[in-house]
C-alpha cells in the first residue's frame, strides 16, 4: 500500500487508520508493510510521537 510522502497528511492518515483499524501501530506497520522507523522518522520531524496508552501519534 502506498502511504502518504507528506508528513502532515501522514500524520492524519496514520492516525485515522490506528483509530479505525488497528489496535497497535505495529500491527498497522505489520498488515500494511511499512517500516516503523521510517513513520516514526517523519513524524517526530513534526514533533509528533507514539503514545502507545492513546495508540496515536500526538
Amino acid at each position: 500500500m502506498s502511504i502518504p510522502k507528506d508528513p502532515a497528511i501522514l500524520l492524519s492518515f496514520i492516525n485515522t487508520k490506528l483509530r479505525d483499524e488497528y489496535p497497535s501501530f505495529e500491527e498497522l506497520c505489520k498488515s500494511l508493510c511499512i517500516g516503523q522507523n521510517d513513520i516514526v522518522n517523519k513524524l517526530s520531524a513534526l514533533g509528533y510521537t507514539y503514545d502507545q496508552s492513546k495508540n496515536r501519534f500526538i
